[in-house]
């Protein structure tokens, strides 16, 4: 018995310190990613903007065979919105809208829905290194309020971070066969 108390102690503890932690951990969080790419800035670009292309890219549209986004507005300017809703977690439902374009960046805000509500915003900036070679920066600015910060924290900035060092990849693939 005086085992199981002293396990019951050590786990409760553990449980304890990891919520304690949470109060020191930002509700805030950016997750950024960059990769090179061997294409002009403007291809980059003109590929990236079209929020359909997404479907060739991107591991989240990419995991549900079955998901159809749809896209509202003019694809690739301000204000045009892609929607899914999938029937997988993993993907689940949201929108996102491109808010801001230029000539070295785009700004996206994220609206999900399922498994869990919360906002989020995104950028990909474009850098010209030389006349055929780009760098792509991918960013995700996340908030997440105690205590979920805590998973966020310690593991959903992980998995952001896979996700975009393997969209990068794939557009860097797509872009350089090109």
């Amino acid at each position: 018995m005086k085992i199981l108390k002293k396990i019951l102690f050590i786990i409760s503890a553990l449980i304890g310190l990891i919520l304690l932690s949470g109060l020191f951990i930002p509700n805030e969080y950016t997750v950024s990613n960059s990769l090179n790419i061997r294409k002009p800035q403007t291809e980059v670009i003109d590929f990236v903007k079209l929020l359909d292309n997404q479907k060739h890219y991107s591991v989240w549209v990419m995991a549900d065979k079955e998901l159809n986004p749809t896209i509202t507005g003019t694809d690739g300017t301000v204000g045009a919105t892609q929607s899914w809703n999938s029937k997988m977690d993993e993907v689940g439902q949201g929108s996102q809208t491109i808010t801001y374009m230029d000539d070295k960046c785009i700004k996206i805000d994220l609206d999900f829905k399922r498994p869990f509500e919360s906002k989020a915003k995104a950028e990909m900036l474009f850098e010209k290194i030389s006349d055929n070679e780009t760098t792509l920066t991918m960013k995700f600015y996340g908030v997440s309020p105690f205590p979920f910060n805590i998973m966020s924290f310690y593991m959903g900035r992980f998995f952001i971070s896979n996700a975009q060092n393997d969209n990068l990849a794939n557009l860097k693939k797509i872009l350089e066969s090109k």
